[in-house]
């Protein structure tokens, strides 16, 4: 199994990297449509994803694969990647260097490998979260192969907190840290498992904006609480992922989930809706 892990990590390294050499040619270059969800396509969306299942197809055959461009169907396979070719397109288009590549492996349905490089960055998260999954693996969470945590710190004003264009209606009341805004839903989490924020929110998350980070965060001792009764995961065979959200609130340590929760139920109340 060890064979197994090396290859993951180590195919997860060379395609993101590969992909990400043509997309920082295309950054700020490429003209972005309008997808029915409102967000934002450009062709290097569409190439970079088209390349990714290509390159998972060949290295693992056996695997399923499922992306925000092409496969919304959650396959039979036991093993399945779940692929955000360009997480922060809108970012990518208009030349504001916070844009990653999102690559998550799932076993069963639960993801338990996590890999997200940010090229304008020069930083790639990969982390490994066992969960229930019984498997013999790594554990950890690291940034450009260095291990990482979540924060132990307790809350001050000169914290940050991450939110997401969509849950601004949480700056209605007073917040007891500095608020962030990113524009990149991998990253905006991921920065709670570097240790670099307290915690984030992110009301529309579909479900390959979160695979990948899923592992990372918690394999770095962050808390993920949905903002919905429904567990996310597993996922179930046969269903169409492409237009599920999953309200999400990350926080480094579980202590902090009674003080954000409450912050962030305008953001659980309009999921609802």
């Amino acid at each position: 199994m060890a064979d197994f892990w090396t290859q993951v990590l180590g195919f997860a390294q060379t395609t993101t990297a590969h992909v990400g050499k043509q997309l920082l040619q295309d950054f700020g270059q490429v003209q972005a449509a309008e997808k029915a969800d409102g967000s934002l396509v450009t062709q290097s969306d569409r190439w970079a994803d088209e390349t990714l299942r290509g390159a998972i197809t060949h290295a693992f055959p056996d695997h399923g694969v499922l992306s925000e461009e092409a496969a919304h169907i959650f396959p039979a396979n036991e093993w399945c990647w779940i692929i955000d070719p360009l997480d922060g397109t809108t970012n990518f288009a208009r030349g504001l260097p916070i844009w990653g590549i999102s690559l998550g492996l799932l076993y069963r349905g639960t993801p338990v490998f996590g890999y997200v490089h940010l090229p304008p960055l020069r930083q790639s998260f990969h982390g490994y979260w066992r969960g229930e999954s019984g498997l013999e693996m790594p554990a950890g969470a690291f940034l450009n192969d260095r291990p990482i945590h979540a924060t132990t710190d307790a809350i001050t004003a000169n914290h940050f907190f991450n939110i997401c264009a969509r849950s601004i209606a949480v700056l209605k009341n007073p917040f007891p840290c500095k608020i962030r805004m990113l524009g990149v839903a991998t990253y905006n989490l991921l920065t709670v498992a570097a240790g670099a924020t307290l915690g984030g929110v992110e009301a529309t998350p579909k479900i390959w904006d979160i695979a990948a980070v899923w592992a990372i965060v918690q394999a770095a001792g962050a808390t993920w609480t949905p903002l919905e009764p429904n567990p996310i995961f597993p996922l179930q065979i046969g269903k169409d992922y492409g237009d599920r959200a999953y309200p999400t609130l990350v926080v480094s340590q579980s202590a902090l989930v009674p003080t954000f929760l409450p912050l962030v139920q305008t953001v659980q109340r309009s999921a609802k809706d």
